[in-house]
């Protein structure tokens, strides 16, 4: 394990794994390098490209310097643009659900560092229900959060990901709930990443000058993913869609690899390694 300091002097745990081009690999919400993390991935990669696993800030070995209100989106940005600076200074972004919401504003702040961005089934959702549900899930975060309830937190994230609430007191009696009741504040800068609404941003993503891969699952959890996936690959101008079939949201690394690959190889042909 290593570890950079971001900008706000917050240590950042990372391994790396392979040669060629580098590739940040950022989880969604609750995962971390422990628990349902990216190491899987990086290692059916790791022939062809240099992976990066990292805690994101407050889970696994990363530390955490900030409270609420303080969780915001641009440190976690400037976690990501240490990590760049780690392995030379530009990288390909990864990032899966509301890590690809991470991905698409770190590409979006760090201009050219990044040389391009792939993004599985990033939950933004226009349905009107779908936002008012997360502007609700958001206003009890906060207020979960504020007064120290972390396993209150957890338990608003899978209940509006459609656990029973009855369900709720078996999940807290798991073995491993002491894991997920760690991260629980973390998931503050999942919000953050996706926005108050969760909508489509269509607008933010039309501003991207990267190379851009949308992948879903054809067998997802989610029917909307499917449309999200399209509707973002129309909206970024240097984008190409791409459906796994089979796969569901938890998409299986010996799928998703070979499409990693194949994108920042075809960068790599086009226009070199930058130095």
């Amino acid at each position: 394990m290593s570890t950079v300091t971001s900008r706000d002097g917050t240590p950042i745990a990372y391994e790396r794994m392979g040669s060629g081009p580098a590739i940040i690999l950022i989880d969604g919400a609750m995962g971390h390098r422990a628990l349902f993390g990216q190491r899987p991935l990086a290692e059916a990669l790791r022939p062809d490209l240099t992976a990066v696993v990292y805690d994101r800030r407050g889970r696994g070995e990363s530390g955490e310097h900030a409270a609420p209100p303080d969780r915001t989106l641009e440190r976690e940005i400037e976690d990501i643009a240490a990590l760049i600076d780690a392995v030379g200074g530009h990288a390909y972004l990864y990032g899966i659900s509301s890590g690809a919401a991470l991905a698409l504003e770190a590409a979006l702040a760090l201009g050219d560092r990044v040389q391009g961005l792939a993004m599985y089934e990033p939950p933004y959702n226009d349905d009107p229900a779908a936002r008012a549900a997360w502007r609700t899930y958001r206003e009890d975060l906060r207020e979960a959060l504020a007064a120290d309830r972390p396993g209150d937190a957890v338990g608003l994230f899978v209940t509006l990901l459609g656990m029973p609430p009855e369900d709720l007191e078996g999940m807290r009696q798991d073995p491993s709930w002491a894991l997920w009741e760690a991260v629980g504040p973390s998931l503050a800068y999942d919000a953050a990443a996706m926005g108050e609404e969760a909508a489509l941003p269509t607008e933010r993503a039309a501003r991207l000058t990267v190379p851009t891969l949308v992948i879903d699952g054809g067998a997802t959890e989610w029917p909307f993913m499917h449309l999200t996936a399209l509707a973002l690959a129309r909206a970024i101008p240097n984008a190409r869609h791409l459906t796994l079939e089979g796969q569901t949201h938890e998409v299986a690394p010996e799928a998703l690899a070979p499409a990693l690959i194949a994108f920042c190889q075809r960068q790599e042909a086009v226009g070199g390694t930058r130095g």
